[in-house]
């Protein structure tokens, strides 16, 4: 299959070239060893899936960069103690060596590791692919014009693209060449097992593969919807304290996320749990028992699976940005909400996510509260489903959902 370019290609160069460690993490299938090989063809590269390297590894991890001063190491999560080596060498060889550690862990989230390469490394994630990056878009996208106050979006009429396969399909990289749906349904059901029977079982001690197997199906009929441990344990019949692990799991290998609340407002009642996202939409809507068109268009939980569609293009975008964009959800105590809050600086974005093919003005009345809250926002943003880019207020655009990317 033909290598797509990844939009953070550019900025791992950037960082390689400045730091002597730089930790690229992200789901497994999402692209990261393809991208290290095609982008730094001039690096070692050297897998932790390899058994031969594994028992090189566990003998002598030095012996894996011998006369090499620019190395790559896939998949470190497998052997933590080689992040102490890599500290070693880094020290030793004082700003010569090159280092680029790529896991479909969360490094951070690992209990004794953040602290071997403190000071010494930087870290990005890696998404899925985005409809910008597949239809090959510019790096400077529609994004980016609504931050500028001084850009002159006009209403217009473009293409709509309908959400619903690209729901059904996802944005993992194999995915793009699978000839059908079904053939979808059968690598995201490898995909499944191939996380529960492997990778969480190198992480943690799982005591139930069904058990945590239910936490994820319970898990993606919530996406996009605040976070509820409590009644989460009573659904699937577990204790809130296994929830709680099960979901921090989730969270260190990248298939969930959980979206803070937007809270600068000390003088209003704001509701404080966090969202929680899935990965990808289609990988959500396999786990909730959704294969087809008909079934997913009848779903009560459909605007939970278009918002994370959106949230999964606005998160790669928050991570091209230097320091990152942060990204929050706003709701108050009597019911009003803004479906994500994007913060750069001081400055800040407001987005309503509505799966409607006609946006109306109705539909940015929250919006219009939260900029009456917080005037310091440039712009508010309605995400549909249709084919409008048309200003509904002086500081509020409706736009297509794939618009936002191109």
């Amino acid at each position: 299959m033909m290598y797509i370019k990844r939009r953070l290609a550019k900025k791992i160069k950037l960082l390689v070239d400045s730091f002597p460690v730089t930790v690229l993490t992200g789901a497994r299938q999402v692209g990261k060893s393809t991208l290290l090989q095609q982008e730094f063809p001039h690096f070692s590269y050297s897998s932790m899936d390899d058994f031969h390297l594994q028992e090189k590894v566990r003998l002598d991890p030095s012996s894996l960069w011998l006369h090499q001063d620019q190395i790559i190491l896939d998949e470190v999560q497998k052997f933590p103690f080689l992040l102490e080596a890599v500290k070693l060498a880094v020290d030793s060889q004082s700003q010569r060596m090159r280092f680029i550690l790529s896991g479909s862990a969360d490094l951070l989230l690992m209990k004794g590791v953040s602290e071997s390469l403190a000071g010494r490394a930087v870290y990005l994630d890696l998404f899925p692919l985005t409809i910008g990056e597949e239809k090959g878009a510019p790096d400077y996208n529609n994004l980016d014009r609504l931050w500028d106050p001084e850009s002159k979006i006009q209403n217009q009429d473009v293409d709509r693209i309908d959400p619903i396969p690209y729901l059904l399909r996802g944005f993992f990289p194999p995915l793009l060449k699978l000839p059908g749906h079904e053939q979808v349904l059968a690598w995201l059901e490898g995909y499944t097992r191939t996380y529960l029977e492997r990778d969480l079982r190198d992480l943690s001690q799982v005591g139930s593969l069904i058990d945590f197997r239910q936490l994820m199906q319970t898990a993606a009929l919530r996406t996009g919807a605040i976070l509820n441990q409590a009644n989460i344990a009573r659904d699937c019949g577990q204790s809130q304290a296994t929830v709680h692990r099960y979901i921090r799991l989730l969270e260190a290998t990248h298939l969930v996320t959980r979206v803070p609340a937007f809270t600068r407002n000390r003088n209003k009642r704001l509701v404080k749990s966090p969202k929680l996202f899935m990965l990808d939409p289609a990988l959500s809507l396999f786990l909730s028992g959704i294969y087809d068109t008909e079934t997913l268009k009848s779903s009560r939980e459909l605007g939970g699976y278009f918002e994370t569609l959106v949230y999964l293009h606005i998160r790669a975008w928050a991570e091209l940005q230097t320091p990152r964009a942060a990204i929050y959800y706003w709701r108050t105590v009597s019911g009003r909400e803004v479906d994500l809050v994007i913060e750069k600086g001081r400055n800040l974005l407001a987005l309503e996510i509505k799966m409607t093919p006609k946006p109306m003005v109705h539909d940015i009345k929250n919006l219009l509260y939260f900029l009456e809250d917080y005037p310091e926002t440039i712009r508010a943003v309605l995400i549909h489903a249709g084919s409008a880019v048309e200003w509904l207020h002086p500081k509020v655009i409706a736009v297509p959902w794939w618009w936002l990317d191109c």
